[in-house]
């Protein structure tokens, strides 16, 4: 596992139709857009926002969680679209020992079903896979959110089980959770 290619400078991911940037305090109003809507996370462990000032210090906690090199939150952007930010995909919970990650992914609603998450997991599986060496990738997943699933699925994930009862998600409570993977041998074959 290389993280320095993850934490040296702030990577930049490109890809045919999206960028993976970095999140300023310029795309406020997009992730205002995305926190704020109670659908978005229906299936996520994350409470909606309908402050503008709390998202505005999140950004900045987006910051610190990279600089402690905890988590890596990305933009995923519309180049062309005067940079409009459309989603947020993350890599967290990085484990040295077995060379995995967790990802997480969560978009604005308007830009649901338009294969935008499905670009945005291809590209940052390919950069974890083939430029910070990983040899595993997972995602948990509530069992309702079918179209999560569909993302991982269409990306050469696996479901590997349910975890029942085994996670506390914010709002949720103990949720049962699908886990997927995809580990590099597998990546490799695709």
């Amino acid at each position: 596992m290389n993280l320095d290619v993850l934490y040296e400078d702030f990577p930049v991911i490109e890809g045919n139709r999206l960028s993976l940037k970095k999140i300023e305090v310029s795309h406020l109003d997009d992730v205002f857009s995305i926190y704020n809507n109670n659908r978005v996370f229906e299936y996520c462990g994350i409470l909606p926002k309908h402050n503008i000032e709390t998202v505005k210090n999140m950004i900045g906690h987006f910051e610190r969680d990279y600089n402690k090199r905890s988590r890596i939150k990305w933009g995923v952007l519309i180049p062309g679209s005067s940079g409009k930010l459309v989603g947020i995909i993350e890599a967290f919970d990085f484990n040295s020992k077995v060379n995995m990650v967790t990802i997480g992914y969560y978009f604005d609603e308007n830009y649901w079903g338009q294969g935008f998450a499905t670009e945005a997991v291809e590209l940052l599986t390919r950069f974890l896979f083939e430029q910070v060496n990983l040899n595993r990738i997972q995602a948990e997943v509530m069992p309702a959110n079918e179209n999560s699933k569909r993302v991982l699925l269409k990306n050469g994930f696996l479901k590997e089980g349910t975890l029942r009862q085994a996670s506390v998600w914010t709002g949720k409570g103990i949720v049962d959770l699908e886990l997927y993977a995809q580990l590099k041998e597998d990546y490799k074959q695709r």
